[in-house]
């Protein structure tokens, strides 16, 4: 059964990838005739580093695996540097 859910419910919820890492919340949807197309998300300050600083991102509707009582997203989705496996390591030191 499909269960359908407002936006407004959705604000503000929690965002993980699909590899069960936090990511941020949902700040705001994008709408094109009455559809959603994307999501901007506010990061986590840990993530902002990887992402070259930015506050957040735009992950268009197609990557979002899940919508729940958490919002699941592809991990293949987000712009993340090339040297971010680096900063992470620096990160957990």
């Amino acid at each position: 059964m499909l269960k359908i859910k407002k936006l407004s419910e959705v604000m503000g919820k929690r965002v993980f990838t699909d590899v069960g890492e936090f990511f941020g919340e949902i700040e705001e949807v994008n709408l094109v005739d009455n559809k959603v197309e994307s999501w901007r998300i506010g990061v986590d300050r840990g993530i902002m580093g990887i992402l070259g600083g930015a506050r957040g991102v735009i992950v268009p509707h197609q990557f979002v695996k899940a919508i729940g009582d958490v919002f699941i997203i592809n991990k293949s989705a987000l712009p993340i540097r090339e040297d971010a496996d680096e900063l992470m390591e620096e990160d957990t030191q």
